[in-house]
């Protein structure tokens, strides 16, 4: 019965005697170790171990019989089969008492051993799957960290630590409430941080995805999602993927994009617009003339070019920045003359013109732009009043093409500055005339010289204190084909031409030839001349004039040299070296036409000169000589204060010379006392002016 109870057991089961024998075997230890069952009975059981497991059986006997109650675990061994294989199993044992039915008596053990090869190959592929989970855990650019449902770190893995910067001790030391302080000292806003882990909380089976921003300029993505056990949530995997590079690289890329966007809309402008004042440019203007004349003839086609009268002034004086400041400002006023107009444009430096079709009455648009332009503007605290040419033409009965009508706005536009500036002249075929002669008056200016067609007169300058002629200016004469050519005309056209500095040394060649006897008469007496800032871009300048007078027998001190304001704020130093030279060699500087400018009486005392000239404007002010004229009394007390001499231009009448005298004006010079003389006449006019000074002391 026994027996019978054994062979039903799938487990190899062996009763073994105190003394190792092997009492009983049933049918599977048989099999397991490779016997007849019955062959088994009466052997030593250890002939079924491998060595070194053969005492496994004697101390688990040993422990039974010592604590019967104690429940002992398996215990890992190798049993050999009868071929001599050895196998892995595992043995567990318990008492059994023996009995008189063929077993011996006293307590035997019975040993239950079950192979345990499958479980072992079944272990490989767990450790296999374990590795695998393994190195792909720590093969990932992600940091991988998982909570349990209780809030345990139940593992991570090293890119996580190296991401959040933190020891693998701290993890097993059990210690949350320190781990979530060191993440949430790096977050930018660990307040968000904090607001995420409650959502997910109270929604365990919820995913998310959300940024977080480091305060070290890192940027990782999150993602969460819950760890299932079957349908049971039993904790959340996060993964966190460093994405600062990508993030840069989409900055840089937006980045990239925008400034691409505002390149392409900078280069649309430029296309379409003038950059400084935002008014259509030359080549909007250009296409819209051209479309304008396309159109049948059945509306007016007017264009109105304008340019701003001595601008160059404002950038010599004021500076580039206030040149734009004005130019702005010209630019939104016109804009607001001629809201209908078609195009209002720039075509450059100041010079700007307006597009008008089926306009009723340009003439009238024209007049209101001169007007409205002609307002005063301060710029940089300083107030300044614009003024401008400008030149109307339309299109006649006569088909002309763009370029030709631009061309005649153009040249109605010189006419309006050589009229007078600060005013429209409307393009006529006479203009056109006018033009051709200038042409021609060019031409004939580059033989003037050569041709001995140039002059000098002289105009006498008094001293009233002194009582006589103190200088004499010498001014060029130009006769061409018989006729005197003005000063106003051919002086700005040998200027622009570069032909100022033949016809200069001419006139100061041929004024100290002339005057060379008077003024050795006198030491006091002196020769002034005109002198153009074209003259002194020349580095040689001052060594010529030096070397001219001492070959005429004129001392340079009796040398006054008379120049414009503008021409001490030109960006080249030269013509200041070349004035400085001239001054330490004795000779002295005249500030010719002082107060026209957009100079100040404050400007004086930076300027290198010794006398100042009042432009004759400001002497025309005195009619009756009861006037209260503070600016002429300003001008003189600045001047002085400064340690200059004063002339006033322009004297015409005795009550003039009478107010200016008063207000201890140094020197006179105008009509009053003589007008310009060529060498010839000379002694009549120095005889009149001395007699004109003596009737006015009589007075």
């Amino acid at each position: 019965m026994f027996g019978t109870v054994l062979d039903a057991s799938p487990d190899a089961l062996l009763a073994i005697a105190a003394d190792g024998s092997i009492a009983m075997a049933n049918a599977a230890a048989g099999r397991m170790f490779g016997y007849f069952s019955r062959d088994l009975a009466g052997r030593d059981h250890r002939m079924l171990l491998a060595e070194g497991f053969r005492g496994e059986v004697e101390q688990l006997f040993a422990r039974l019989l010592a604590g019967p109650e104690e429940h002992l675990p398996p215990r890992e061994i190798y049993g050999v089969r009868g071929d001599g294989t050895e196998f892995p199993a595992e043995a567990a044992g318990s008492l059994m008492p023996g009995s008189d039915d063929g077993v011996p008596a006293g307590p035997l053990l019975l040993l239950s051993v079950r192979g345990t090869s499958h479980r072992q190959d079944a272990d490989a592929d767990l450790r296999e799957a374990m590795s695998l989970l393994t190195a792909t855990l720590e093969s990932t650019a992600d940091g991988i960290l998982v909570i349990n449902s209780y809030g345990s770190v139940a593992g991570f893995n090293d890119q996580f630590l190296t991401m959040w910067g933190m020891p693998a001790e701290l993890f097993q030391s059990g210690s949350e409430e320190r781990i979530l302080q060191l993440i949430l000292a790096q977050l930018v806003d660990p307040d968000a941080f904090m607001a995420r882990m409650a959502e997910l909380e109270a929604d365990p089976a919820a995913e998310s995805h959300d940024i977080l921003e480091f305060k070290d300029g890192r940027t990782l993505e999150r993602y969460s999602r819950p760890q299932r056990v079957g349908d049971e949530v039993v904790g959340r995997v996060w993964s966190f993927r460093d994405v600062t590079p990508r993030r840069k690289a989409e900055e840089q890329a937006r980045q990239a994009m925008m400034d691409l966007a505002a390149q392409t809309e900078k280069l649309r402008a430029m296309a379409f617009q003038d950059p400084l004042t935002g008014l259509a440019n030359r080549a909007v203007f250009n296409d819209a003339l051209a479309d304008a004349l396309k159109e049948p003839r059945l509306k007016t086609v007017d264009v109105l070019l304008l340019d701003l009268d001595d601008f160059k002034e404002v950038n010599d004086i004021l500076g580039h920045q206030a040149g734009d400041d004005m130019l702005t400002e010209v630019a939104r006023r016109l804009a607001g003359c001629v809201p209908t107009a078609d195009v209002v444009a720039r075509l450059g430096g100041d010079e700007f013109v307006v597009l008008l079709t089926a306009c009723p009455d340009a003439d009238a648009i024209a007049e209101c732009i001169v007007r409205c332009l002609n307002v005063p503007v301060t710029i940089q605290g300083t107030v300044l009043r614009p003024s401008l040419s400008l030149g109307l033409a339309s299109l006649a009965r006569d088909n002309v093409g763009a370029s030709e009508l631009l061309r005649q706005a153009d040249i109605a536009m010189y006419a309006a500055k050589a009229a007078g500036k600060n005013r429209f002249l409307r393009f006529h075929p006479e203009m056109m005339t006018a033009l051709v002669q200038r042409t021609y008056m060019e031409g004939g200016l580059q033989l003037a010289v050569a041709r001995s067609e140039i002059s000098v007169d002289f105009q006498p300058i008094v001293s009233h204190r002194m009582g006589q002629v103190v200088t004499l200016e010498a001014l060029a004469r130009w006769d061409s084909d018989g006729s005197r050519v003005p000063p106003s005309v051919f002086i700005p056209l040998a200027e622009r031409t570069g032909l100022i500095n033949e016809i200069g040394a001419e006139v100061m060649a041929r004024g100290m030839a002339e005057l060379a006897p008077w003024l050795s008469r006198d030491p006091s007496r002196s020769l002034a001349v005109n002198v153009s800032g074209v003259q002194l871009q020349d580095p040689d300048f001052a060594q010529t004039v030096l070397g001219l007078a001492e070959t005429k027998g004129v001392a340079a001190y009796q040398l006054v040299l008379e120049v414009t304001e503008s021409v001490f704020f030109d960006a080249d130093c030269t013509l200041i070296k070349q004035l400085s030279t001239l001054r330490d060699a004795g000779a002295r500087v005249a500030l010719d036409d002082f107060g026209t400018g957009y100079s100040s009486l404050g400007r004086l005392q930076d300027l290198p000169v010794d006398t100042v000239k009042i432009d004759k404007t400001f002497v025309s002010m005195v009619h009756t000589g009861n006037e209260r004229l503070p600016i002429l009394s300003s001008m003189i007390n600045m001047a002085h204060s400064l340690g200059l001499t004063v002339t006033a231009e322009g004297v015409e009448t005795a009550a003039q010379a009478d107010y200016l005298t008063a207000l201890e004006c140094d020197t006179l010079q105008g009509y009053l006392f003589s007008l310009p003389q060529p060498g010839r006449r000379l002694d009549q006019a120095l005889q009149r002016a001395e007699e004109v000074l003596h009737a006015l002391k009589e007075r």
